[in-house]
């Protein structure tokens, strides 16, 4: 069974030299300096199982595995993230404007969403895998 709210939990602040030790460097780059992995990079692109996909950096449960879908981007995409556990801010670089996505709890880049999701929401939250951990069901 997928989580509908994200659990409340205390924000996640470290000093940038902490979360350097703690993160594997291609997580660290998306986290942490808002980079992106090369489409078709990550292979929670196709994971399929039941389950829960969580913050990489801090371990909040971000979307359940009902809301993936394959949106042909390259990137592990959902259509609506666990309530409560992601935030968005405007991004004006690489010349466009886009709604970026990050962690609630510890403001981690996530990727970004894009109003051309599938129903019921219409959102594609096209998410970089380097951000994702995956725990299957039970």
């Amino acid at each position: 069974m997928t989580l509908k709210h994200a659990p409340a939990q205390d924000p996640v602040a470290k000093t940038d030299p902490e979360w350097r030790a703690e993160l594997p460097a291609d997580a660290y780059r998306v986290l942490r300096e808002h980079g992106t992995e090369r489409p078709g990079s990550s292979p929670l692109n196709a994971e399929k199982r039941p389950g829960t996909f969580y913050c990489a950096g801090c371990g909040t449960a971000l979307f359940g595995s009902d809301t993936k879908y394959e949106s042909g981007s390259g990137w592990p995409s959902f259509y609506a993230p666990i309530e409560g556990s992601v935030g968005t801010t405007t991004d004006r670089s690489h010349f466009m404007v886009r709604t970026e996505v990050h962690c609630a709890r510890c403001g981690g880049h996530l990727g970004h969403v894009f109003p051309d999701g599938p129903q019921p929401t219409g959102q594609r939250y096209c998410m970089n895998g380097a951000a994702l951990r995956f725990e299957p069901a039970g």
